[in-house]
């Protein structure tokens, strides 16, 4: 089910947004709240709440998410160093907004565990 979310604001464009990369099918954009010195989010345009609702047809979008998630990577010049892609599902997953994300996050070095 589509919820109304600050990201289908963004992608209508009712909300500005520092936009680094859009398609037909995605949109990318800096994370207001950043927690790396590269933070971007990748969304999909269609209204897909999590990668737990994702479903066989979804499997062509949530690879293309993937490979725009690389190309912003190079774009940003973080590929050399490295990065790390999160999807949070659901509440305790750490997901805030409902519609699926991916953050791109580099930058600086990252720790493992996260959160």
């Amino acid at each position: 089910m589509a919820h109304e979310t600050v990201f289908s604001k963004i992608i209508r464009r009712e909300i500005p947004a520092d936009i680094v990369y859009e398609d037909e099918q995605t949109l990318a954009f800096r994370d207001v709240s950043p927690q790396a010195p590269t933070h971007i989010l990748v969304i999909p345009k269609e209204p897909l709440v999590s990668v737990a609702d994702a479903e066989e047809k979804h499997a062509a979008l949530l690879g293309h998410l993937m490979i725009v998630a690389g190309q912003i990577a190079h774009s940003e010049a973080i590929l050399e160093d490295g990065f790390r892609l999160v999807v949070n599902a659901g509440r305790d997953g750490g997901q805030t907004v409902p519609h699926l994300h991916v953050h791109i996050l580099g930058g600086r070095p990252l720790s493992w565990p996260p959160g």
